[in-house]
């Protein structure tokens, strides 16, 4: 039986650790209201924890991550780990900031989506988090 709800992709947009810059993160929030997308934006300094525990009570389909403080290797696996045991696997993790093309691979080995760098038109990462939504998750978009 397949499960429709008729409810725009409900997205959480985070930034993790000390990284104070969120003005990238506050673009990327704007630009996917504007792109008919529910938005929950965490504000600064969360945790991993924090982070995945939001993502559960407001049952988002993706979780969109904002760095730059160059701790990506630590908080993406966490965050995917954490994500694993609560068994929210059909979320999707993507994300953007500095993060070095090397270690995009070994985070997509990982399950992490994909990953955009600084410039990036918001409409890619609109229709990134739509498509992926559309072929992952078992409803009917609005």
């Amino acid at each position: 039986m397949e499960n429709k709800l008729n409810r725009p992709v409900r997205v959480l947009v985070a930034k993790v650790g000390l990284d104070g810059h969120d003005r990238g993160a506050k673009i990327i929030a704007t630009s996917l209201r504007d792109a008919g997308m529910e938005v929950i934006y965490t504000g600064l300094r969360q945790t991993p924890e924090m982070v995945v525990n939001t993502a559960l009570q407001e049952d988002v389909d993706a979780i969109g991550i904002s760095i730059l403080s160059g701790a990506h290797m630590t908080v993406f696996p966490k965050i995917m780990r954490l994500l694993k045991e609560k068994q929210m696997d059909d979320v999707l993790v993507t994300g953007g900031g500095i993060i070095p093309e090397k270690d995009h691979e070994e985070l997509k080995k990982l399950g992490v989506g994909k990953l955009f760098n600084p410039g990036t038109p918001t409409s890619e990462i609109a229709d990134y988090i739509k498509e992926w939504v559309i072929a992952h998750r078992n409803f009917k978009l609005l």
